[in-house]
């Protein structure tokens, strides 16, 4: 199942798409936390949405918004994840996440819920004083039950669904406060969307394909099996000491192709157009004001 939360005539809404169409299963002023009760209520909510019969509105119709407009706490993000861009970022200058190219373990911080935004919306790099926004494609995981403690080899039980995450960067900020919270933090700074797909949607995870365009050129392009932690290792190492909620969303990491990897960097400047594609996962697309 594809899961959308979109925004119609003002109303906000929530349902499951089907083709060109989205059957409509939540309405109303609760509408906005309706995926998050759904994720909490796991199989047993989705078969109760997959047996609604209606209303139905059309995908062009509607304003799609982020999966998970609030999301319950902030998205958990790893950092250096990809081999070929842990080379880069640690030859670049801005990394202050200790003396490894290549992570031992896995290096974990976190996004503001309040820089969540939806498909189509401007990310405002005009928030970013000293501009240097930068652009990371990434596959997120949806976490589907309480997860405390859990090996990788019952990972994947947990998992509720995947979808794609930008993790927009002022890289400058993420320098100078020697941390990664403010710089990635940033209002609008988190676009997700434009679904989320289920875990039974999708047949081989490792197998996944992201690229990013800037412009129509293509900046990354890898598959999820190229990570340095996989998923599995990733909910291993989380849920070791911490618990993680239904809801909860990992962003696993980005490839190689960042703007701060160009010699110049090539940093995002107004009008310019991202566009994330993760097989699956439809294509998110964000303009930069």
């Amino acid at each position: 199942m594809k899961i959308v939360t979109f925004e119609k005539a003002g109303q906000t809404a929530a349902g499951y798409l089907d083709g060109d169409q989205i059957v409509v299963c939540a309405e109303g002023p609760d509408a906005s936390n309706a995926v998050q009760a759904l994720i909490a209520t796991g199989a047993a909510g989705v078969r109760a949405w997959s047996e609604v019969a209606g209303p139905r509105a059309a995908i062009a119709d509607v304003r799609l918004l982020a999966p998970i407009p609030e999301p319950r706490r902030n998205i958990f993000c790893v950092g250096k994840n990809y081999y070929a861009h842990a080379a880069e970022f640690h030859s670049s200058g801005f990394d202050s996440s200790g003396k490894e190219e290549v992570p031992s373990a896995p290096i974990i911080f976190t996004k503001a819920t309040t820089s969540v935004v939806g498909p189509d919306a401007t990310v405002l790099g005009s928030l970013d004083p000293t501009g240097s926004v930068d652009y990371e494609g990434e596959l997120g995981v949806v976490i589907g039950t309480q997860t405390f403690q859990v090996g990788k080899d019952a990972a994947y039980d947990h998992v509720f669904g995947y979808v794609i995450i930008n993790d927009v960067t002022s890289r400058e900020l993420q320098r100078f406060h020697s941390q990664w919270l403010i710089g990635k933090s940033i209002d609008t700074f988190c676009p997700m969307g434009p679904w989320i797909a289920t875990a039974d949607e999708i047949g081989d995870v490792a197998g996944m394909e992201l690229v990013t365009r800037i412009n129509g050129e293509i900046r990354q392009q890898a598959r999820v099996s190229d990570l340095i932690f996989d998923i599995p290792t990733l909910i291993e190492t989380m849920s070791r000491t911490m618990t993680l909620l239904p809801g909860d969303i990992i962003a696993t990491g980005t490839p190689v192709g960042v703007g701060l990897g160009f010699e110049p960097p090539k940093f995002l400047a107004e009008g310019d157009q991202m566009s994330i594609s993760i097989t699956g996962l439809g294509e998110l697309n964000n303009k930069i004001g």
